[in-house]
């Protein structure tokens, strides 16, 4: 009965021992052996993940698939759904829990910046089902066109830049802000952090609780923000307060040539690095661009697991247990990766492709492959070596995220699709040095 609990090679990531100990803890041990006990139903919504597009009768011939010659269970769509509910969302929540965190790596040169863990944080909307209960806590958005199909959630993330593992995450109704998300999000920051985010988070009361925390920030605030003049650096920066809160200021051109022509748009970051002999100004703006793998990071849930498609849970006990399973497997994902660069010294975790990973762990699922470890410690295994395999070109520079077209939509997704392996780019930057007639500092 417990054969068909497994999630192929990435079991070795989320092992049957640690499932057992979070069932316990959460108390949804069954009491008595069912057809489906609880660890077996743990497995089957963290596969159902990776199989977006199927329904759990099919993800559970997915898992089932490479089990030959043994006396498996049948189980009707029913008695998924109400093992599934059983279940609760308590387990996943608590195993997403313990998984979360900067993946370990030795490419330091990909996830810090002169001795500070990077990281960055954002937001995103994702569809619901419509269903009656579940509208009774997510409403759906508005539009131009007397709203959106579907009721909605808003997903904040705090991640790690060059592994894009997740330290941490939050979701609720669309009626809760990214701004209050983030407050929430504060309690995973850490001196040794330095914190990228873009213009909405640039809120006084935010910036204040984010460097309550200890944790470094470089953030983006609107161009025409007034704020005070207290010393001028020599690099081009100044000093100024938000609040009480001293901050560095970089105002700065940035010109980037594209096939599609030149476009210069003016940038203004705050930051409470503020030497700026350790921390130069025109380090700092080229250091922000890496907070577009936030973007790229919703687009591999968003589009590579899920493939735009609308969350299955037609409850709202049912769309947390989703969320927490997607956003466990997602992590999940990330360490097998970032295990196999490790494996080739000196290669960036960015160059991994998340499509190559993905395919292959379902792969593996669907072979009922490399579930128990072997005698021999294989750190790379058949996901690792597909990853090895199939590298990405080193990174290029990203001038706009990419926009998803949902699958059950007619309609083009607006704006430009830049993928960023389709072109050449090159930046420039002018650090802007006369924004006012305060004598220079150090």
């Amino acid at each position: 009965m417990f054969a068909p609990g497994h999630l192929g090679e990435l079991t070795q990531f989320i092992p049957f021992e640690m499932v057992d100990e979070i069932l316990a803890a959460t108390r949804r041990t069954q009491q008595r052996i069912r057809l489906l006990p609880a660890r077996v139903v743990v497995y089957l919504v963290l596969a159902g993940c990776l199989f977006a597009e199927l329904g759990y009768g099919q993800v559970w011939r997915k898992l089932t698939a490479g089990l030959a010659g043994l006396d498996l269970a049948e189980p009707s769509s029913g008695t998924l759904r109400e093992a599934r509910q059983r279940l609760g969302s308590a387990p996943l929540r608590a195993l997403f829990d313990l998984l979360r965190g900067p993946a370990v790596t030795t490419a330091n040169h990909a996830v810090r910046w002169r001795g500070l863990l990077v990281a960055a944080i954002d937001g995103t909307t994702m569809s619901v089902a419509d269903a009656e209960a579940v509208r009774a806590r997510y409403r759906k958005q508005r539009g131009n066109h007397g709203g959106a199909g579907y009721p909605a959630l808003r997903l904040s993330v705090l991640l790690t830049c060059g592994t894009r593992s997740i330290i941490d995450a939050v979701f609720g109704p669309i009626s809760t802000g990214e701004l209050d998300q983030a407050h929430t999000l504060a309690r995973s920051l850490r001196a040794g952090m330095l914190l990228l985010a873009d213009r909405n988070y640039a809120a006084a009361d935010l910036i204040t609780t984010l460097a309550a925390t200890k944790a470094d920030l470089l953030i983006r605030c609107k161009n025409g923000r007034r704020l005070p003049v207290i010393t001028r650096y020599r690099d081009g920066s100044w000093l100024s307060t938000i609040g009480t809160l001293r901050v560095r200021v970089i105002d700065a051109q940035i010109t980037i040539r594209t096939s599609d022509g030149t476009r210069t748009s003016g940038y203004r970051l705050i930051t409470t690095l503020l030497d700026p002999h350790t921390h130069p100004a025109g380090e700092l703006i080229k250091l922000y661009h890496r907070r577009w793998e936030i973007e790229t990071a919703y687009l591999e849930i968003k589009s590579s697991i899920l493939g735009g498609r609308v969350l299955r849970a037609r409850t709202p006990d049912g769309i947390d247990q989703e969320i927490y399973a997607l956003l466990t497997v997602y992590q999940a994902l990330r360490t097998a990766m970032t295990d196999a660069t490790d494996s080739q010294p000196a290669t960036n975790p960015d160059r991994a492709s998340f499509t190559t990973a993905l395919h292959t762990a379902r792969d593996q699922i669907t072979n009922a492959t490399g579930v128990i470890a072997d005698t021999v410690i294989d750190l790379v295994g058949a996901i690792g070596r597909a990853v090895l395999a199939h590298l990405l070109p080193d990174r290029r520079i990203r001038v706009k995220t990419r926009m998803i077209k949902r699958s059950n939509s007619k309609y083009q997704a607006r704006g430009p699709n830049v993928d960023r392996h389709s072109y050449k780019a090159t930046i420039a930057i002018d650090i802007i040095t006369n924004h006012c007639e305060t004598p220079a500092g150090p």
